[in-house]
């Protein structure tokens, strides 16, 4: 670590768009400011669901010296995208949150630099396989899984859908909200569930989840807040494509919850971070990597962004551990086998949804 420097904090959160007018080096004449500029501060391009307590973000700074600038960039494919796109004149440091449904293309476009941080311990158990991999530093996981509202199949007397392929039943129509797999990060991992369960018949599968009343909606948020039952809107479809933490938020306050994933479902989710390529503070990038792995990041992370820690040794909140609970066995897809089929699948799911 940089000895420590007393500076303030500043976290700017915004679209790059419009963040890069806004950053500090935009604007500048001078090539020396701007050099002098990079030196100090560490720009960090991640997802639109990125969110840290402001003291843990203010201990980074405090310990490096570096002021943080955070940037916003859509969902992990939208993010992995820009960096592809932008790789030659990277908007940042740092990209934190893209997945193992993505990783693959932003390791193949040479968007990652070269990195050298040491894994806690559990976290090795997410690195990714090949060339390259072990660039890409995981952070968190998670698994995307089929949700019910509990509350909602006990009133209606109706038995609650177990599989994948119960969803597709006359029981459950109209019943089920799902992300799209081209505008959502977890509507793609459910699009890779059924592949993973389907093989080359996930088309057909996908035909009849429509024909069953299947809504689909651009995103997670859609899908959990507007049209699910238990999402705290007004919602009338009790079955989501959520999270296998999403029980741990709807707890009834007598000591249960109404909600329940459907562990046979799912699909698991890493999200990684690694330094850019041609990064103006690479030095900067790679303490904040190391930042990540900490104790402290990987503790505020189930209540920050829902999802688990890495690393093994940080205790999870009560309600997490009571009603967050991990499948045994999720879904899985090779790596390069969707690096290699992701375009194509996605063309055919739209082809499909849109008959």
């Amino acid at each position: 670590m940089r000895s420590v420097r007393a500076l303030a904090s500043v976290l700017l959160v915004g679209a790059i768009g419009t963040a890069t007018t806004s950053c500090s080096l935009a604007g500048g004449d001078d090539e020396g400011d701007r050099e002098r500029a990079a030196a100090d501060e560490v720009v960090l391009v991640t997802h639109e669901s990125f969110t840290l307590p402001d003291e843990v973000l203010a201990a980074f700074e405090e310990e490096s010296g570096y002021r943080l600038e955070v940037r916003s960039a859509g969902d992990a494919g939208a993010l992995t995208n820009r960096l592809v796109l932008t790789k030659d004149d990277p908007v940042g440091d740092v990209a934190f949150g893209i997945d193992n449904t993505f990783a693959s293309r932003a390791l193949d476009e040479g968007v990652v630099a070269d990195t050298d941080v040491e894994r806690p311990a559990g976290a090795g158990a997410y690195d990714l396989e090949g060339e390259g991999g072990d660039d890409l530093v995981p952070v968190d996981t998670g698994n995307v899984c089929v949700n019910v509202d509990d509350t909602w199949f006990r009133r209606e007397g109706v038995e609650p859908p177990r599989s994948l392929e119960d969803l597709t039943e006359p029981a459950y129509r109209d019943l089920l909200v799902v992300p799209g797999a081209t505008t959502s990060s977890p509507g793609l991992a459910f699009l890779l569930a059924t592949v993973a369960e389907y093989g080359d018949e996930w088309p057909g599968y996908w035909e009849r989840l429509v024909a069953n009343g299947a809504k689909l909606v651009d995103g997670w948020s859609d899908a959990y807040q507007v049209d699910f039952t238990q999402g705290g809107g007004k919602g009338d479809r009790p079955v989501v494509v959520s999270y296998d933490s999403s029980p741990a938020f709807t707890v009834d306050g007598e000591g249960g919850t109404t909600t329940s994933a459907l562990l046979d479902t799912c699909f698991r989710q890493v999200e990684y971070a690694g330094v850019l390529e041609g990064a103006a503070n690479p030095e900067g990038g790679e303490e904040l990597l190391e930042f990540l792995l900490t104790p402290e990041v990987q503790a505020a992370l189930p209540d920050s962004m829902y999802v688990f820690p890495v690393r093994d040794d940080v205790d999870l909140p009560a309600d997490w551990a009571r009603f967050a609970q991990q499948p045994d066995a999720p879904y899985a897809v090779d790596p390069a086998e969707i690096a290699e089929n992701r375009d194509t699948w996605l063309r055919e799911w739209t082809d499909v949804t849109t008959r």
